[in-house]
């Protein structure tokens, strides 16, 4: 079996083009649209690009983090996909802020609450489970663990933002949990871990030896797909900035401040 693998922060579904005058007070507050040569900054819904994009995408798993909520059943739908959604932080009055999210998304911007979602297109999803990995300040962090018909299983998770140590904490025990509930079926551990390898080089190695996790995306990167019990066809790398871009007033709209990382892998050959 190959499988092409997919991991995306969606930025609490807002964009983020490249050019940081973009970002104005008259967009944040009004709804402007704002434009240069090259690209637009928006302040509205968009949940229909989102989805558009995903849906387009050729990829059978589909690991999403900083996923707003009210997502989950438009983006399965239009991708076609089972879907698995585990909330994170910021999600008391969770209508009220959905609702809040749709009139002025810049304004609320994480405020709305957070979720990871695994997007499954190829095999059922045959079991659910959810691991609380930080719980308290800063914020609740969660995994999300998923196991499909095809044997293989999934553990999205986004570790804590700015705090190293706890990423690292939030990151070995979900992975000491997935590879446990994993019990030796091949496992994709992924998402936002908020760590790069060259600066917690000694986490990565931890991964590797102790749970047999590898390997990471690049040394500068955070968006990792780390595989045990797979073997690695075309490993983890960004899409190009126009991967995650579409059109708007004859300018690039550019969704999310994360780029996503696709990796390829295939079931080892029995010898």
């Amino acid at each position: 079996m190959e499988l092409t693998a997919i991991s995306w922060n969606l930025f609490h579904g807002r964009d983020f083009p490249p050019d940081p005058a973009l970002f104005t007070w008259r967009s944040r507050l009004l709804r402007a649209t704002e434009r240069n040569a090259t690209h637009v900054q928006v302040n509205r819904d968009l949940l229909p690009e989102f989805a558009r994009l995903l849906a387009a995408a050729a990829w059978d798993v589909a690991l999403l983090q900083e996923c707003p909520p009210r997502y989950w059943d438009r983006l399965a739908a239009a991708s076609a996909a089972e879907a698995h959604g585990v909330l994170t932080s910021r999600n008391s009055f969770g209508a009220l802020r959905a609702l809040a999210a749709q009139l002025n998304p810049d304004l609320i911007a994480s405020g709305e609450g957070g979720s990871n979602l695994t997007l499954v297109r190829k095999g059922e999803v045959v079991e659910r489970r959810e691991l609380a990995i930080h719980e308290g300040r800063p914020e609740r962090r969660a995994m999300a663990f998923t196991r499909t018909s095809a044997g293989l299983c999934l553990a999205n998770l986004h570790a804590t933002n700015d705090r190293p140590e706890l990423a690292a904490k939030d990151v070995l025990r979900a992975a000491a949990t997935a590879t446990e509930w994993a019990g030796g079926a091949p496992l994709i551990f992924g998402g936002d871990l908020n760590l790069r390898p060259r600066e917690s080089p000694e986490v990565f190695a931890e991964l590797q030896e102790r749970f047999g996790l590898a390997a990471p995306t690049g040394p500068g990167a955070i968006d990792h797909l780390l595989v045990g019990g797979l073997d690695t066809i075309e490993p983890p790398h960004p899409w190009p900035p126009e991967g995650r871009e579409l059109r708007e007033d004859d300018r690039a709209l550019r969704l999310s401040d994360h780029a996503p990382v696709e990796a390829r892998f295939a079931t080892p050959t029995p010898r």
